[in-house]
C-alpha cells in the first residue's frame, strides 16, 4: 500500500463562495471496480460483492480494470467532476465518452498495467479505447449498480442536505473538520490525506465540490488539476445501505412485471410466509400480500397452507423467468 500524504488547498474568499456539494454516479462504480478486486478489504460491502459476482461472469471488463488497478492511482478521466449536484449516469457516460484524448493517454500512461496488450491497444487508438471505456462502464452500471442506485442515492441526499445546514449554521471550518479525520481546516488552509496525490496551492478561485461516496469507505481521495479539485469522504451510515439483504433483479425482469413484484419473484427462491418475505424486503405485509396474488393469479408462484400459516415459493414457470429474465 503507498504512504499517505497530504494534499493542501489554501482557501480565497471566492473559493468559499464556490465551495458546493454533489454526488457521482461514476465515481461510485470507479471505486467499486476496486473493490471487487479486493473483496475481503472491506467487509462492510460483502453482500453486495456477494450480490453482484455471479451478475459479472459474462461481461468484458478487461480495459476498465486496467485502467482502474487497485493502488494509489487510476485513470481520472473515468472520474469527471460532477457538473451539478444530482447528476445523472447518462450525463457522467456522455462526458466520460468525450474526455480529452490528451489527458486519456497521460492518465493510461500511468496506471501500473499500461504495458499490458489491453492499455497498448488503448494508446494506440484513444479515441476507440475512451469509447471503449465508456461502454464497458455502461454495461458494468446496469449489471451491478442500476438496482441499488436508489438507496445510495438516498444516502447522498440526506448526507447533502444535513452537511448543507450545516454550513449555513456553523461556517466552513466547522463543517471541514467535521467531515472525516482526514480532513482538517485551519486557518484558510484545508488538508487532505490521501494516498494518490502531494499537493499545496491555492484553488485558484475554483472553489472545491466535497462528493460523500459509499465504495471509497472508509478512506478520502482528491482529485485535482487539470479537472477542478475535488474531496471524495465517506458518507455516515454507509453500512445502513446494505442493512436489508440484497435481492438483485435484472433489467428485463423489471420491464416485464416491474421491479417490485421482480424482488418479490426473486426472493421467493424458498418457502416463506408473506410476514416473512415483508421483513426481508422491508415492506408492508398488504404491500407483499397484492404482489403475491398477482404472481399467483399468473401462475409464478405456488402456495400451500401448513397449519395456520400460507407458505409462497416460485413455481416451475417463475423459476424460468428468474433464470432468464
Amino acid at each position: 500500500m503507498a504512504e499517505s500524504s497530504w494534499a493542501e488547498f489554501d482557501f480565497t474568499s471566492s473559493d468559499l463562495a464556490r465551495l458546493r456539494f454533489a454526488f457521482s454516479p461514476a465515481s461510485e462504480a470507479i471505486a467499486s471496480l476496486r473493490l471487487l478486486q479486493d473483496p475481503g478489504r472491506h467487509a462492510v460491502h460483502l453482500p453486495w460483492i456477494r450480490a453482484v459476482r455471479p451478475l459479472l461472469r459474462e461481461l468484458d471488463l478487461r480495459l476498465l480494470f486496467a485502467l482502474v488497478p487497485l493502488g494509489a492511482y487510476f485513470a481520472d478521466f473515468l472520474t469527471p467532476p460532477p457538473a451539478s449536484p444530482v447528476p445523472d449516469i447518462d450525463a457522467e457516460l456522455d462526458r466520460i465518452a468525450r474526455a480529452d484524448l490528451g489527458e486519456a493517454v497521460a492518465e493510461a500512461s500511468r496506471v501500473p498495467a499500461a504495458a499490458s496488450d489491453v492499455v497498448q491497444r488503448f494508446l494506440a487508438d484513444p479515441a476507440a479505447g475512451v469509447a471503449r471505456a465508456a461502454d464497458e462502464l455502461r454495461l458494468y452500471w446496469d449489471t451491478a449498480l442500476a438496482s441499488f442506485w436508489p438507496q445510495i442515492r438516498g444516502l447522498f441526499e440526506a448526507e447533502i442536505f444535513r452537511r448543507s445546514r450545516q454550513l449555513a449554521r456553523d461556517g466552513a471550518g466547522a463543517l471541514f473538520n467535521d467531515l472525516h479525520p482526514n480532513i482538517s481546516w485551519d486557518d484558510g488552509r484545508l488538508k487532505v490525506r490521501t494516498r494518490a496525490w502531494k499537493r499545496r496551492g491555492t484553488l485558484g478561485g475554483d472553489g472545491l465540490i466535497l462528493i460523500p461516496s459509499v465504495f471509497h469507505w472508509p478512506d478520502t481521495a482528491v482529485m485535482a488539476e487539470p479537472y477542478q479539485p475535488i474531496v471524495l469522504y465517506p458518507a455516515p451510515g454507509v453500512a445502513t445501505v446494505w442493512a436489508q439483504d440484497i435481492i438483485p433483479t435484472t433489467g428485463a425482469l423489471d420491464a416485464l412485471i416491474g421491479r417490485t413484484r421482480a424482488r418479490v419473484l426473486v426472493a421467493l427462491s424458498e418457502s416463506v410466509t408473506t410476514t416473512a418475505l415483508g421483513r426481508r424486503l422491508s415492506m408492508a405485509p398488504g404491500a407483499v400480500s397484492q404482489h403475491l396474488k398477482v404472481l399467483h393469479d399468473n401462475g409464478l408462484i405456488t402456495r400451500h397452507r401448513s397449519g395456520r400459516e400460507v407458505f409462497y415459493a416460485r413455481s416451475a414457470l417463475g423459476d424460468t423467468l428468474c433464470a432468464n429474465g
